[in-house]
């Protein structure tokens, strides 16, 4: 399950660093309002709230774009009324593509989304072609530091992972969704910094995909991310460490 959510901490850590961290806080705005619109804008009785404002945290954005996107929210300041899209697809090499948007403009969105798919040879698919190889799961991500992989997966574990991946740097958790609060709380007492704290959809089965294939795949990825209504996007590829480093620093 390590082959897309390597790609995204990657791409995460590289849009921290460059001018798309407007672009950032923009798509998480929207969910935070839209959050605090379905639940209130009380973090500790709204689950999806309070998973948005981590994530805005964990981006450093900043609290008066915070506080203004819960306003608008609850309605104590006006805002645009969103509605929350998903749309499937398929990448090069028949990779299986799920795409979370909010938009004011369903037509304007499809249309979009339509197009990226067909430049970078990729199609739209119909209604459930595709969801269902997908499975919703937290999703922690912490400094890996100077401990053993064994030291990371014994605490992991210990805090009721279900899963873990360790890498060079940092390291993947994955969780029950409902359990993905309580065990990043549990991490926190243990002392780890955690980097990333939200909900993901984790693909059931891979494909891999490799050579100009696998670059058309990932231009495709980052297009659909690039887009301004689209909030997240998942996809079942195995493509090498090397080949998404390469396509992310070009």
């Amino acid at each position: 399950m390590a082959g897309h959510s390597k790609w995204s901490n990657i791409k995460r850590r590289k849009w921290a660093e460059d001018a798309k961290k407007g672009q950032i806080f923009s798509k998480l705005a929207k969910e935070i309002s839209v959050a605090a619109k379905l639940g209130g804008g009380d973090p500790e009785a709204n689950p999806r709230l309070r998973t948005a404002l981590m994530e805005a945290k964990s981006n450093n954005m900043p609290k008066d774009n915070v506080d203004r996107a819960i306003k608008k929210g609850t309605g104590e300041l006006p805002g645009m009324n969103y509605e929350e899209m998903r749309y499937e697809g398929y990448a090069p090499g028949g990779v299986a593509v799920l795409v979370e948007v909010l938009t004011d403009n369903k037509n304007r969105t499809v249309a979009e989304i339509r197009h990226i798919l067909t430049k970078y040879g990729g199609s739209m698919a119909e209604h459930g072609a595709v969801v269902w190889n997908f499975e919703q799961k937290g999703y922690i991500t912490i400094p890996r530091g100077d401990m053993t992989e064994e030291e990371v997966m014994e605490k992991a574990i210990e805090a009721g992972a279900d899963d873990v991946n360790v890498d060079q740097e940092f390291v993947e958790i994955f969780t029950d969704p409902q359990e993905l609060h309580s065990v990043g709380e549990t991490l926190q007492t243990m002392g780890f910094n955690l980097e990333t704290q939200k909900f993901m959809r984790i693909p059931k089965t891979s494909i891999k995909v490799e050579g100009s294939q696998a670059q058309s795949v990932l231009k495709l990825m980052e297009a659909l991310e690039e887009q301004e209504d689209v909030q997240n996007v998942y996809a079942n590829f195995d493509i090498a460490d090397a080949e998404i480093a390469e396509a992310v620093g070009s």
